[in-house]
């Protein structure tokens, strides 16, 4: 009887820890399922892990090819695992990657905050040096002759101002002296006769005159014409300013014709610089701004100079618009057709919203950032960006101030998770669709790691397309056998460790399927 008794009494009991067990909680709010509640009196497990779902394999050298069970390649290398989510204690938002802390450090993950920042920058272009057309000056005679003598007979050669440069022979020049010495006899002998004979023969004197002058005849000969009346056979040409001859056709004994050019003369003390400068630049070039102007031949020098004239069309072969840029030239310094490397600096209007440009994932039709959440956390933005610098880029939509951004290891991220789904989640507001894959918590046993190691000898380099051929050694962490395959490089900086024969050791990343990237060199 008395062992009846405990019976009922120790059901009771149970009953109440069982009841007790869920009042707790739903009080702890936290609401339990029949099964969990029944099982209350149970030891269960810490945690239930729901196991990711194992869509199919793929071939591991990202060949059209995929299995729904395990299975090798035609060289012994075990099938890649494709799983569809993280397990669901761990869940993930459809447009954000994970990557494990411990991978983030060793992809050397670095972030930057968002910041607001003037955006002061320079624009360079590439120019060269050219004359001022408004500074060269061409000799050419208006009327027929010849050469008769050249007092300048080089090109390149310095003139003054004033300076005689040729003489010249021509019959209608000394015909017309002739004609001009005869009317002024005329109008001295009429002196007394009456007014309209001398008013005529005044008349005629001053066409010969205007005639003289309109063929270029200097003042100064013009006037010792006047005083003493005498016929000359021959003219000087002088230089009309000070400058150097760029330019010399003359010949002594040559014949030449009206209008012929025979010497050039440049006035170089002042020069231009015309810059191609960019399409999507233009806008921020402005006439009167300073240009500071560098010449290869002078590295040590610098020449200030000042814009003024943007010119009004493009040139379609480089996209580009010229801008002129007008500077001294103190002692010649600057030649013309010299390259030179312009710098425009650009004034920002007030602080904008930026990121670094690194940061930045151009896809070609739209660009990307990722934002860190929080702890190996990461968001794909779309952004809309506006003006760069060196350095930074104008961030119009898309983060905001004092956000962090990935700056470096982006496309590290990119092979550790699969990105291009994330970024296909944009706009999405689906709760079905497809979490990422955390492949850094999916174990697989044909990837150990993001980053696999392997000694090799380089066969050939290929710079232009930034690959690399190599024979490597066996790879453990994928099961790979030693073989001979094509590598593409993280940057440049890793072609100088990569030789035709050179032993190297290196470390490399699938950055999307069936393309391996190499990361590090060592020797």
């Amino acid at each position: 009887m008395k062992s009846g008794a405990g019976l009922v009494v120790g059901a009771v009991a149970l009953a109440a820890a069982v009841g007790g067990g869920y009042w707790l909680g739903l009080a702890g709010g936290k609401a339990q399922s029949p099964q969990a509640v029944a099982g209350a009196g149970v030891k269960a497990p810490d945690a239930v892990k729901q196991q990711p779902k194992l869509l199919y394999y793929r071939n591991p050298m990202g060949l059209a090819d995929t299995s729904p069970v395990p299975k090798k390649d035609s060289m012994g290398m075990d099938y890649i695992a494709v799983y569809d989510s993280v397990a669901a204690d761990d869940p993930v938002s459809s447009n954000q990657v994970k990557i494990s802390t411990d991978k983030v450090q060793k992809m050397g993950v670095r972030t930057e905050a968002v910041q607001l920042r003037s955006m002061d920058r320079t624009i360079r272009a590439a120019g060269r040096v050219e004359p001022d057309e408004r500074r060269i000056f061409m000799i050419a005679p208006k009327f027929e002759g010849y050469v008769e003598r050249l007092h300048v007979n080089v090109t390149g050669q310095p003139v003054a101002k004033g300076q005689p440069l040729f003489e010249v022979y021509s019959p209608e020049l000394v015909s017309l002296q002739r004609e001009y010495a005869i009317a002024a006899q005329g109008v001295a002998s009429l002196k007394g006769a009456d007014s309209p004979a001398q008013l005529g023969m005044g008349r005629l004197v001053e066409s010969a005159l205007q005639r003289l002058k309109n063929w270029d005849i200097s003042e100064e000969q013009v006037k010792a014409l006047v005083a003493s009346g005498e016929t000359k056979r021959t003219m000087t040409y002088r230089s009309p300013v000070s400058g150097v001859v760029t330019e010399k056709k003359a010949v002594q004994g040559m014949r030449f014709m009206p209008g012929e050019a025979l010497y050039q003369v440049s006035d170089l003390s002042a020069v231009w610089v015309v810059a191609d400068v960019a399409e999507q630049d233009i806008g921020l070039v402005k006439t009167g701004s300073k240009a500071r102007i560098r010449i290869n031949a002078y590295p040590d020098k610098s020449f200030e100079g000042k814009i003024t004239y943007v010119y009004p069309t493009l040139k379609m072969e480089t996209r580009s618009v010229q801008v002129r840029v007008e500077l001294s030239n103190p002692g010649l310094l600057l030649k013309p057709s010299m390259f030179a490397q312009v710098e425009l600096p650009v004034s920002a209007k007030g602080l904008v919203l930026t990121v670094p440009v690194s940061a930045v994932i151009d896809s070609g039709t739209r660009q990307v950032v990722l934002v860190q959440l929080g702890a190996g956390r990461f968001e794909p933005r779309e952004v809309r960006l506006g003006e760069r610098s060196d350095d930074y880029v104008v961030v119009r939509e898309g983060v905001k101030e004092g956000e962090l951004v990935v700056t470096a290891a982006n496309f590290l991220i990119d092979a550790e998770s699969n990105l291009k789904a994330a970024l296909g989640g944009f706009g999405s507001t689906s709760n079905s669709a497809p979490a990422l894959v955390d492949t850094s918590q999916v174990a697989t046993k044909s990837v150990a790691s993001v980053s696999h190691r392997a000694d090799a000898v380089v066969d050939n380099v290929d710079a232009k397309g930034n690959a690399v051929t190599l024979t490597h050694g066996p790879v453990a962490s994928l099961k790979w056998p030693g073989m001979t395959m094509e590598f593409k490089l993280a940057n440049t900086a890793l072609l100088k460790d990569l030789q035709p024969g050179a032993k190297v050791a290196i470390e490399f990343v699938e950055r999307q399927p069936g393309e391996w990237v190499i990361t590090s060199v060592k020797k």
